[in-house]
């Protein structure tokens, strides 16, 4: 307990002192840096959310907003690479596509398909329909209009931040460990890689965090990146509530972590010593603990009844806005998705809820069913402790390394790009017994174990993970849908196919088949843009193939420094890549490998010839061109007809108030519900749902948090499913940062009126006292 005690005492001054010394960090800017970052939130109601494959997962609310950061790196003479972190569960193709028409009108060729990347944190929290696939949009009832503009307004804004802050400056890497964030849920494929491959690492999966840190000449740090592997899915498949996850809420912590200690937030000793930043203004004064007062204060602000606003007070009253110093560059901070594709957040491991017990090894059942085998994460029971221990567990090693980075990265920006159709690729690989042979990928098919979904997150029904078999009566349902030829059945052996979604084309393509690859380089940082999630040790021999080519190709620019990550789930999207060892065993993750047991294989080939152009300066052929499917997206979710409220209610009013007189201690539930209106009515990007104010002086009232904090939840209900009438409850778990003083709470929305116009409005609670 000593220990303990002495570490949380020093830990807030420990990190003070390592940001100070990073601030004093001086050399030659060397690029030119842009750092932006945009709202990407989407609809928080009525749409399926991305990831589980879950019909019933609908979205209801915000637990925290989603954001597109990016960086832009650039020679002052040359060349310039884009990098966009998106807090969504994957990158789209059309999402991509329609991004670079954007780019083109405004910048021309200065931003291409061959130098712009745009990643997924592979939340499973986010609203879907926003690919082109059939495949991915199904359980959204289609294409979903208002997730899509959301990506793509959001990301062509904090590319347009970043473009225009450009200024001289530096970026330093560095790298860490992070033990504890990330467990492997297919053990038994990752047994099947051969055991000398296996013995040269010390864990079944990738525990190494790689930080950059953008560092501009006049100001000093404005930003960090990094890359660590860990699935988006401590919040469950059953979860309604809009979420960056684990790495959006981290990257939330650190840019308030840093806005914190570079004085522009003040925040009590309690929140420094957790780690996890509040976000309380710095203008609100610490209230001495006068209760009476206080109390008295309070009972004179009852519950205000609804009234027309504009859309811009919500926004207006975003505390980030409130608080934003116009006079030096935002802090921007990202927390990137690698080779996560067998690496689950849920370090507890996995357990059948029916007993309690462990989960079977190889097939991840509880009495042969699959869906009663569940991973826990550190918070178990609660996922929304788990997102925050697991997403807390990140920033603090991003922290760390953040401020402790010293390698500078020198040289050139580079890039490569091309497009390859892997349902057809010719792949030279090594054959038994020495020389070598030439093999083929195959059109996309998922396996029947991918139906069973993972430990994260099961399927239905009675299927199971190592299938590779199948079975009689779901042969039957596929056949109905799409028969695949004998051809087609070899060349995925040993998966039995469940979905021949490369060879279904009506009413339009299933999955995609051509696929971009990319290297991005910024001095001795190389990055592998690869639009799928490689498992851990397919992502190992990636990069270390990769690291040959650039080490061992005569040139001198790279030595055995050079640092090589992979950004996953980029540029599109095309499901798993497993090792040829662990296709074979045909967990979930093999049965989603879509081109055949040479995926893997078919990767390392392209990236190596990608490298290899990098390194001799040599251009590469831009390759077959995907298709733009927008014209051809069927969307059959119903949209707003009306919103209503009962008669003497007007939109905003206090359904249930806080009670009268009340006052809460820090760690308490505060909860109110308003009469509200469907939320896809107005996204309110860039804005706020929900907003907790306190009161400063005898009448003003100040933003102190709102629905982009890990604290505050805004749920949104309807009485029954085809009701004109919602609810919007606004749930505040007071942190214990939380200043004493007078609060309360307000909601913003806007209602769709039968003649189809949009109204805003807003409402607030009656004050309470925190003590």
């Amino acid at each position: 307990m000593m220990v303990r005690w002495i570490k949380v005492i020093w830990f807030p001054f420990l990190i003070l002192l390592m940001l100070e010394n990073g601030r004093g960090i001086t050399s030659a800017s060397n690029y030119l840096i842009g750092l932006g970052s945009s709202d990407i939130t989407g609809p928080a109601a009525d749409v399926n959310m991305m990831g589980y494959a879950n019909m019933e997962q609908i979205a209801s609310g915000v637990h925290f907003r989603l954001r597109a950061r990016t960086f832009i790196v650039a020679e002052p003479m040359g060349n310039r690479v884009v990098f966009v972190n998106l807090d969504a569960c994957m990158a789209s193709q059309l999402v991509t596509i329609k991004v670079l028409e954007r780019l083109k009108a405004r910048y021309g060729d200065l931003y291409t398909e061959n130098n712009v990347a745009i990643s997924g944190i592979h939340t499973h929290a986010g609203p879907g329909g926003y690919l082109q696939y059939i495949v991915y949009i199904v359980t959204s009832l289609g294409f979903v209009r208002q997730s899509f503009d959301a990506l793509v307004d959001g990301i062509e804004q904090s590319i347009i931040q970043a473009h225009d802050s450009l200024q001289p400056g530096s970026i330093y890497i560095n790298k860490g460990e992070l033990l504890d964030a990330g467990v492997n849920r297919s053990p038994s494929a990752y047994l099947n890689n051969p055991a000398e491959e296996r013995s040269k690492y010390k864990y079944d999966v990738d525990k190494d965090m790689t930080v950059l840190k953008f560092v501009d000449g006049e100001w000093g740090p404005i930003g960090s990146f990094n890359w660590f592997a860990t699935h988006g899915t401590s919040m469950s498949r059953t979860n309604s509530l809009i979420s960056g996850d684990n790495k959006g809420a981290a990257a939330r912590f650190m840019e308030d972590w840093f806005d914190q200690d570079s004085g522009e937030r003040t925040f009590s000793d309690e929140s420094k010593s957790s780690g996890i930043p509040r976000r309380v203004s710095n203008i609100i004064p610490i209230v001495r603990n006068n209760y009476h007062e206080l109390r008295d204060l309070a009972a004179s602000f009852q519950s205000s009844s609804g009234k027309p606003a504009t859309r811009f007070m919500s926004l207006a009253r975003r505390v980030r806005s409130s608080l934003r110093r116009n006079d030096r560059p935002s802090f921007v901070s990202a927390f990137c998705q690698t080779n996560c594709g067998d690496v689950s957040p849920n370090v507890l491991g996995t357990f059948c809820i029916d007993t309690g017990l462990p989960c079977d090894f190889n097939h991840s059942t509880c009495g042969g069913k699959n869906e009663l085998c569940y991973g826990r994460g550190p918070g178990y029971p609660d996922e929304f402790e788990s997102t925050r221990i697991i997403g807390d567990r990140q920033f603090k090693m991003a922290v760390e390394l953040f401020s402790s980075a010293s390698e500078q990265l020198k040289g050139k920006v580079d890039y490569r790009h091309t497009y390859i159709d892997f349902s057809k690729l010719e792949v030279t690989i090594p054959k038994q017994g020495g020389g070598t042979e030439i093999v083929k990928t195959c059109p996309a098919a998922m396996g029947f174990a991918f139906a069973a979904g993972t430990t994260d997150g099961p399927g239905a029904f009675d299927f199971k993970q190592g299938d590779d078999e199948g079975n009689a009566f779901w042969r039957l349902v596929r056949n109905l849908l799409k028969k695949p030829k004998q051809g087609q059945v070899d060349c995925q052996d040993p998966k039995p196919i469940l979905l021949d979604t490369g060879e279904m084309k009506e009413p339009y393509d299933w999955a995609p088949s051509i696929l971009p690859v990319q290297i991005l380089r910024i001095g001795q940082l190389v990055i592998l843009s690869v639009p799928g999630e490689f498992t851990t040790m397919a992502g190992r021999r990636l990069r270390d193939a990769v690291r040959t080519v650039l080490t061992s190709g005569g040139s001198k620019e790279f030595d055995e420094n050079v640092h090589v990550v992979i950004a996953g789930l980029t540029n599109t999207y095309s499901q798993y890549i497993t090792t040829f060892e662990e296709y074979q065993i045909q967990r979930y993750e093999g049965a989603s490998t879509l081109y055949g047991p040479h995926t893997l294989s078919a990767y390392i080939q392209e990236f190596k010839k990608l490298a290899a152009a990098l390194i001799s300066g040599l251009s590469v052929q831009s390759g077959p061109q995907p298709p733009d499917l927008l014209g051809k997206q069927i969307s059959l979710l119903t949209p707003v007809v009306m919103d209503a409220t009962p008669w003497g209610v007007k939109f905003g009013d206090v359904s249930k108030d806080v009670p009268k007189n009340s006052t809460f201690m820090r760690g308490e539930n505060v909860t109110v519900v308003f009469w509200s209106a469907c939320p896809r009515n107005d996204l309110m990007t860039g804005g706020t749902f929900a907003l907790v104010e306190i009161l400063q002086g005898k009448d003003r009232w100040v933003p102190a948090y709102d629905d982009d904090d890990f604290c505050l939840r805004f749920k949104w209900s309807r009485p029954s499913k085809l009701s004109t009438r919602s609810y919007a409850t606004i749930e505040w778990i007071i942190p214990e940062s939380a200043a004493s003083g007078v609060y309360r709470i307000t909601h913003f929305g806007a209602a769709k009126h039968l003649l189809g116009s949009i109204k805003h409005f807003t409402g607030s609670s009656s004050a309470f006292v925190v003590a």
